[in-house]
């Protein structure tokens, strides 16, 4: 009996609980290493969350819902260079000819062949999750006869880059919407050759009054701590567009290391 009834007492704790607390939180299975030794949760799932967003939270970030292959004909409108200037984008990220360029979810490769024509001597990795997605560049491909962009089919957790094989990862308006961010920032990481750089560009989550939903905002303050959490160091941003950052971070080389 005595048993039963601290079943029961526990069981009305716990319900209070939640009553008392409606984001509870549950930890994801995802975890990591602490330099102690000790596992902690990398990421937590929340009951009550944004309908545009997953309930996922990293770092005190809910993550994005996905666009899908639907969207796609949105990433290829006639207007987006008049509203968010991604040839400024590609003009600032001062490509090399002989560069190797990581697009991450490079979508319908919007602009993985606005870059490509640049790398002379190079290419342009088109990362995406969504085959779909990667049948629409090789499609882009034939049509616009650019062979220096290479589909890449990742998974929600690995670019599937190879290692230090990459000078510029790139990602626009797609980091907020990764479910494994931690995961997918270490791949890239780990594919970044010394000294290679990641450009981010996400709209500013600083300002209320750009009309884009919230979770598909970001500020910087927000982008510096998880990109500082996968060891890359922020070097500059660019307020060059009308409503997003540009954000460039480095991976340091064996030199800098060493010297900390």
């Amino acid at each position: 009996m005595s048993n039963f009834l601290h079943f029961i007492v526990t069981f009305v704790v716990m319900l209070s609980c939640w009553l008392l607390n409606p984001t509870l939180t549950a930890q994801a299975a995802t975890g990591a290493m602490s330099t102690t030794g000790y596992a902690y949760a990398v990421y937590e799932q929340r009951i009550i969350h944004s309908p545009d967003g997953i309930g996922k939270y990293y770092m005190g970030r809910e993550i994005a819902k996905v666009m899908g292959y639907t969207g796609a004909g949105w990433l290829e409108r006639p207007n987006r260079e008049e509203e968010e200037q991604p040839s400024k984008v590609v003009n600032a990220l001062n490509l090399k000819p002989n560069d190797v360029v990581a697009d991450i979810g490079a979508g319908t490769g919007y602009l993985s062949f606005r870059i490509a024509p640049l790398l002379t001597d190079g290419k342009v990795l088109a990362v995406d999750v969504q085959p779909e997605m990667l049948e629409i560049i090789e499609l882009f491909k034939k049509e616009k006869n650019i062979i220096n962009v290479e589909p890449i089919l990742a998974t929600l957790s690995n670019p599937n880059l190879p290692s230090e094989s990459v000078d510029l990862a790139l990602m626009v308006d797609a980091y907020h919407e990764l479910e494994y961010p931690q995961e997918v920032m270490q791949g890239i990481v780990k594919a970044l050759k010394p000294g290679g750089k990641v450009a981010l560009v996400e709209y500013r989550g600083e300002n209320p009054f750009i009309m884009i939903k919230g979770l598909h905002k970001m500020t910087q303050k927000q982008v510096r701590k998880e990109m500082q959490a996968v060891g890359l160091i922020w070097r500059e941003t660019k307020n060059l567009l009308p409503r997003q950052h540009l954000m460039i971070f480095e991976k340091p080389d064996s030199s800098y290391v060493l010297t900390r």
